[in-house]
């Protein structure tokens, strides 16, 4: 549901796999096993459905039988209309605003076979309230998230730690696939990734950046759904 004023995607949503670096050792030398034999070369996407969307301040629906949910903070980037870009030597999308936002999944997913069931279960994207044009945001090398579930600080995500920047995502994915107006590309979530539980209230803000505001969820039994 989108509340009255708050953002809302218009396009596709696309979330990144291994664009942290951490994340990527982690996985070690398990990215050259069968069936890939070699980790990737381009940047891996996928997409966070219609159905995911949340608003910020939405209770998000834990489904039953999950015990837990992994908490994804990350910063998604607001496609613009297509500008001629005479580095690339082609039309590239422009950034025309910033958006925090809240990337659960169930726990279960595997890089060699993520699971479509697992991160695109109704509810499972948080949206911030406030898209942040790239002049009030600045660098996104520099953004810092903070992730706090019932108050206490649980992960710290810097954005200098990426595989890929902004500017180089953009492009690189948009070699292989188009990106248009209005189309939300996330900047991927780090390794470690917090769990959390039916209960319990989930914050993301862009420490030093009020304008991004905070992202809050409340996750929820799915009994609350099944009795409204």
């Amino acid at each position: 549901m989108n509340p009255s004023g708050s953002f809302w995607p218009t396009g596709t949503v696309y979330g990144c796999l291994l664009n942290f670096r951490r994340e990527r050792q982690q996985l070690g030398d398990r990215m050259a096993q069968p069936p890939h034999k070699a980790p990737p070369q381009a940047p891996v996407l996928y997409v966070k459905t219609a159905n995911t969307w949340s608003a910020s301040g939405a209770a998000i629906i834990v489904p039953a039988g999950a015990d837990s949910v992994l908490v994804g903070a990350s910063v998604a980037l607001v496609m613009g209309p297509r500008q001629w870009q005479p580095h690339a030597d082609r039309a590239l999308p422009t950034v025309a605003a910033h958006v925090l936002v809240n990337d659960l999944e169930l726990p279960g997913g595997t890089y060699f076979r993520p699971a479509v069931r697992t991160k695109c279960v109704d509810g499972f994207l948080g949206l911030g309230a406030h898209a942040v044009t790239p002049a009030d945001a600045g660098d996104p090398a520099r953004f810092v998230l903070e992730l706090r579930i019932n108050g206490d600080l649980r992960q710290t995500i810097r954005f200098d730690d990426l595989v890929r920047d902004a500017a180089t995502l953009v492009r690189d994915v948009d070699t292989f696939m188009s990106l248009h107006e209005g189309d939300l590309l996330m900047l991927g979530c780090d390794a470690d990734r917090p769990t959390a539980h039916a209960g319990d209230h989930i914050e993301i803000a862009m420490a030093g950046q009020p304008a991004f505001g905070v992202l809050s969820h409340t996750l929820a039994p799915a009994s609350t759904q099944e009795a409204a």
